[in-house]
């Protein structure tokens, strides 16, 4: 809000400047012709009209460097620090691209982009890797994932979160021993390696849930023999027995909060 403030501070100076100066210019050759095509013989209503003219512009120019002195006499507002300058520029760039057509699918690959490269080289970033290959394949099933898979789909966004969460604290853990003395070290590399095996495991349920996923959209599309209804809901039920499996396993891994800390 500061800078805006300061720059409507400094655009309405210039506009008052600009007008001050056209009026008086205005104000001035207005005047000049006026005194030079008054006759001496007295005033016709041709002189006239140009004598009011340069009457009213000259008030015109008056005004505006009385408004323009006022306006420069108050403080301008104090310039924005450069680091929330920058915040909000790409608050307003990301606004802007959010409204394209397309916006939303590419603010969301430079996110994961973005995500991939803080966690390079620690040993959270191929499990991330295998999430988000996971998530956009779940993603393109989303809109076939209705009715009786409604709940697999809530469970697999909370997993999704929970999972990448888990994978910025084990990177934030292993840039942290690298930093740590030696018995600090050891006991940091134990909790390191409990969420590692955390991580793992949660992509690996997920990476199921995905595949029973699959299972179900492809037999919700392949005709049955005999009683269409009763057959594809047989094999929707033992289907969602998968996914419940699936599941069950990815809760198995427990919350990540919860990790056991030494």
């Amino acid at each position: 809000m500061a800078a805006d403030e300061r720059a409507q501070y400094f655009r309405r100076l210039r506009r008052l400047r600009r007008s001050a100066r056209r009026w008086s210019v205005t104000a001035g050759g207005l005047g000049g012709a006026a005194a030079i095509l008054t006759p001496y013989a007295g005033l016709g209503l041709p002189d006239a009209a140009w004598a009011g003219a340069a009457g009213s512009a000259l008030v015109l120019a008056a005004w505006r460097w009385v408004d323009l002195r006022a306006h420069a006499a108050r403080p301008a507002p104090p310039p924005l620090d450069p680091a929330e300058a920058a915040a909000r520029s790409r608050a307003r760039l990301v606004a802007a691209v959010e409204r394209l057509p397309a916006g939303p699918g590419v603010l969301a690959e430079v996110r994961r982009a973005r995500s991939r490269m803080a966690l390079r080289g620690t040993a959270a970033a191929e499990p991330w890797a295998r999430l988000d290959r996971a998530a956009l394949t779940l993603a393109g099933m989303a809109g076939r994932l209705t009715g009786l898979a409604d709940p697999a789909v809530l469970e697999a966004a909370a997993a999704d979160r929970s999972l990448r969460d888990l994978a910025e604290r084990v990177a934030s853990v292993e840039r942290a021993m690298r930093l740590a003395p030696s018995p600090a070290r050891e006991s940091l590399a134990g909790t390191h390696a409990v969420l590692v095996g955390q991580l793992h495991d949660g992509v690996s349920a997920y990476e199921r849930l995905v595949v029973a996923a699959a299972g179900y959209v492809a037999e919700d599309a392949r005709p049955g023999a005999g009683n269409p209804a009763a057959s594809r809901l047989t094999e929707a039920t033992d289907l969602l027995h998968g996914v419940a499996s699936a599941l069950a396993e990815l809760r198995a891994v427990g919350d990540p909060h919860q990790a056991p800390s030494h």
